[in-house]
């Protein structure tokens, strides 16, 4: 079996921090979202992943090279415009070949991974096995109507009036019937060829396509909310592993990780935290669900349940909570305000 993880950057961006960062390389617990995609599908032995990229997009092949410090191989695949998912099944065709292969949107959080489907696809061999969930408003999802023996029954996408609260959420089991699907569909109303509108086509033609229910932790990384919630949850499972320095003056409290050249000086760590490598926290207070990224500078400062990307500072500013703060961005106090405020941006300051 092979993986085609969907990484193409344009209209991914995560707002309002991330205008120069794709939302899918946006860190949670100290690693982006697309490595811990990666680690799912290396963890159900699968080692042969296509990555779909945009044009001129660099940072995710900077980030993997070709996999192999995490034992995989990866292949680049080039997506030229968004012209859907199904279209870029049609363009990984190649490096699909004759194989099953799993279909995974990498800038989604699944904790508990993806080894229950994967067990049930390979027992079972639908034509596409697709993993959904129950939510509040299924009219921003693709849906799934399923019979009582979890076979998919109709599959719509964003339905304005659903019939179900089963949303699709965004990871695919796929034998290769759904080439023959997606060679068969047109564009939606959007323009793009939907992977929705394949696996209709698949039920229409009476393959067996079905549905499974993720028991576990999941997140769509859309909002800022969205990634410090993924980084609260998977922070819990954090274990203890000092590889930097920690002074005799310093406290840890709970579950703290301190990564390889960080240093930790005066300063109070309250687990679970990560301390990233070559960042110097100082005179500082580290709260729980804290995730600071290589090479910061935290000093005289107090931050919790944050997230800090790498090369930020962060000096004499206390009481900083369910924040996330940019690549070398710096946050420091004064007596005055002074704000570089972008378009749509959302400022809460003090009185």
């Amino acid at each position: 079996m092979k993986a085609l993880v969907l990484s193409r950057g344009a209209g991914t961006r995560l707002r309002p921090a991330g205008y120069t960062l794709p939302r899918q390389l946006v860190p949670v617990a100290n690693k982006p979202v697309v490595e811990h995609v990666v680690e799912n599908l290396r963890d159900i032995g699968i080692t042969e992943i296509g990555i779909v990229v945009g044009e001129g997009e660099h940072e995710v092949p900077e980030l993997f090279g070709d996999g192999s410090y995490l034992g995989v191989s990866i292949t680049y695949l080039r997506q030229d415009a968004p012209l859907g998912l199904a279209h870029c099944v049609r363009i990984a065709r190649p490096f699909l070949g004759a194989d099953d292969f799993v279909m995974y949107l990498c800038d989604n959080v699944l904790a508990e991974g993806i080894g229950q489907i994967a067990d049930e696809f390979a027992r079972l061999r639908p034509s596409a096995h697709v993993l959904v969930d129950k939510v509040e408003d299924p009219r921003l999802y693709g849906v799934a109507e399923v019979d009582e023996n979890s076979r998919v029954t109709r599959l719509i996408e964003q339905p304005q009036e659903p019939r179900s609260d089963l949303a699709m959420i965004g990871v695919y089991f796929f034998t290769p019937a759904i080439h023959s699907a997606v060679d068969a569909i047109e564009p939606s109303w959007r323009g793009e060829f939907e992977i929705t509108d394949a696996l209709q086509w698949l039920v229409t033609h009476e393959r067996d396509v079905r549905a499974r229910v993720y028991s576990g932790f999941w997140k769509d990384t859309g909002t800022v909310e969205d990634v410090l919630e993924c980084n609260r949850e998977l922070l819990m499972g954090l274990r203890t592993d000092i590889q930097g320095i920690v002074d005799s003056e310093s406290r840890l409290i709970g579950e703290v990780v301190v990564e390889e050249g960080a240093r930790v000086v005066r300063s109070c760590i309250v687990g679970p935290a990560i301390i990233g490598p070559g960042t110097l926290v100082e005179e500082s207070i580290v709260g729980p669900y804290t995730s600071i990224g290589a090479d910061c500078r935290i000093t005289e400062s107090g931050v919790a349940d944050s997230i800090v990307l790498n090369e930020a500072s962060v000096h004499n500013v206390s009481g900083i909570e369910t924040s996330l703060i940019g690549r070398r961005a710096r946050v420091g106090s004064a007596r005055q305000h002074r704000l570089v405020v972008g378009d749509g941006a959302h400022v809460e300051v003090a009185a």
